[in-house]
């Protein structure tokens, strides 16, 4: 049985060298990498990826996963912008062994507000995964799609219509992460996405929220919001499920929070630690719930 701990180590600091001490700190061994000094991670040149794999290698840190920003673009915009991230993930791969990409499924600022008919924003996302998910096969890489607020794919609706017709057609190379927060704020029952979806599951982001007297959202410690992680993590366990967990706390707005366009709040009972406190917060609690289960 295999689960592997994960984390965003950009939301504790941008240099790698801060970024490696705190997943030390935090005993956690697998970083998703995401911003690197700064740099987001589709655009790291060569030659820097390669001293950041020595930095990892002497940090005793393994890449998991990219936390690419691919998909997070509107329909409108050139496709050509996510095939050329990809590939230079591609060539990333070569530096960092790792295979799995975070990625998206696009916005559609032309859909009128309000509208139902999600017809021509479904099947150009579609279209687009499918090309991207082929690419990544012939790169040797696995996208997983998270679950975004305000893309195609982000209502429980949608991400099975990616499951059926992006998922069941590429499994190997498309498959589906699964956001506790994001579908909390969506307003679905966590608990009912997850039995939807758990087949199709191949990768969990440990970040939650709960809902406020005003109707906002807070982002909490995984396992004190509104997602039923304790209770998903125990099923996973019970199904027999292997793959990556990834720490994405959302608990402080660091600069690489903002940058991803945060929905809900930061955790007020936490504002006055530092990013790097605050993320050990986050991993002492995501550690305690996989020790809970036994699979840390």
């Amino acid at each position: 049985m295999s689960w592997t701990l994960s984390a965003f180590a950009d939301e504790a600091a941008a240099a790698m060298t801060e970024q490696i001490e705190v997943l030390n700190e935090a005993k956690i061994d697998h970083i998703d990498l995401r911003n690197v000094d700064g740099v987001n991670i589709v655009e790291l040149p060569i030659d820097h990826a390669e001293r950041v794999k020595k930095q990892l290698d002497d940090g005793g840190i393994k890449v998991c996963m990219y936390g690419s920003p691919i998909g997070k673009i509107d329909l409108a915009d050139d496709f050509e912008i996510d095939i050329k991230r990809l590939k230079h993930l591609g060539e990333l791969k070569k530096i960092f062994g790792a295979e799995a990409v975070r990625i998206f499924s696009y916005y559609n600022k032309k859909r009128a507000p309000g509208s139902s008919d999600d017809a021509t924003w479904q099947s150009e996302s579609v279209e687009r995964l499918l090309k991207l998910a082929d690419l990544a096969g012939e790169l040797g890489l696995v996208l997983y799609h998270e679950n975004e607020i305000g893309i195609y794919g982000g209502p429980l609706e949608q991400v099975c219509a990616l499951r059926d017709q992006v998922h069941v057609k590429n499994p190997d190379h498309f498959k589906l992460i699964f956001d506790f927060d994001n579908f909390n704020q969506n307003g679905d029952d966590v608990w009912t996405d997850w039995q939807e979806l758990a087949a199709a599951t191949g990768a969990i982001h440990l970040k939650e929220s709960k809902r406020q007297p005003d109707g906002g959202y807070q982002h909490v410690p995984a396992g004190e919001g509104d997602g039923y992680i304790p209770e998903i993590l125990a099923d996973l366990a019970k199904r027999g499920w292997e793959g990556p967990l990834t720490l994405e706390p959302h608990l402080a707005r660091s600069q690489a929070v903002l940058a991803t366009g945060p929905h809900g709040q930061a955790n007020a009972a936490l504002a006055d630690m530092t990013e790097k406190e605050v993320f050990i917060v986050a991993a002492k609690a995501a550690r305690k719930l996989l020790a809970d289960v036994d699979r840390l």
